[in-house]
């Protein structure tokens, strides 16, 4: 008679094959994947992003306005750009504020030490951008990560990287004010920031 554990013992392992950076493009060259497909490369799974609605995105156009008055002049604000972490990471935050290119990145996408502040904007994707995301990012040495609450109105800032975590967390609400540790001049109140 078969038990239940001699069945499972008998079970074939399958493992994943985790796809790289390279294995992503070659599937976009090849019509596999598509460039208006919304989606992303994290841990070497192909991951589907979550809709963007209106919400989502004011907040992410009202915050490119923000940061392009501030800093356009002295560095490259990416909109749902790649960044390259590595061999098989390369998520597209919502927003990324990268060290100036003449060529705005044309040869190559941004990788960690291009990257100064990183923002993701949550409103479905809260749980999956704490947990998936901003490991990542801390692990690649992103210097800051900023995630917007939608829900809460709400702004986590996460510094200092070090050990695959960052050290440093604040949570930001309505009449405080956010100042991004790697750019000093880079000071907005989260009012501005929700169009409060």
């Amino acid at each position: 008679m078969e038990t239940t554990a001699s069945v499972e013992a008998a079970t074939v392992q399958i493992q994943r094959r985790r796809f790289t950076v390279d294995d992503y493009y070659r599937m976009l060259a090849a019509g596999i994947l598509h460039e208006d497909d919304h989606v992303e490369l994290v841990d070497g799974e192909i991951r589907e992003m979550s809709a963007i609605d209106a919400v989502h995105a004011a907040n992410v156009k009202r915050l490119n306005h923000l940061l392009s008055l501030r800093l356009a002049q002295r560095f490259v604000i990416g909109v749902q750009d790649p960044i390259r972490l590595n061999e098989f990471n390369e998520p597209e935050p919502d927003l990324s504020v990268l060290r100036w290119h003449d060529d705005y990145y044309e040869q190559h996408h941004p990788t960690p030490e291009d990257t100064l502040l990183v923002i993701e904007v949550a409103n479905s994707s809260l749980v999956y951008d704490r947990r998936e995301k901003l490991p990542r990012y801390a692990a690649a040495g992103i210097p800051q990560v900023w995630l917007l609450d939608l829900a809460r109105r709400s702004l986590e800032q996460y510094a200092n990287p070090e050990h695959g975590q960052y050290q440093l967390r604040k949570v930001l609400h309505q009449g405080m004010s956010v100042e991004a540790t790697t750019i000093p001049e880079l000071v907005l109140t989260v009012d501005q920031i929700f169009g409060l």
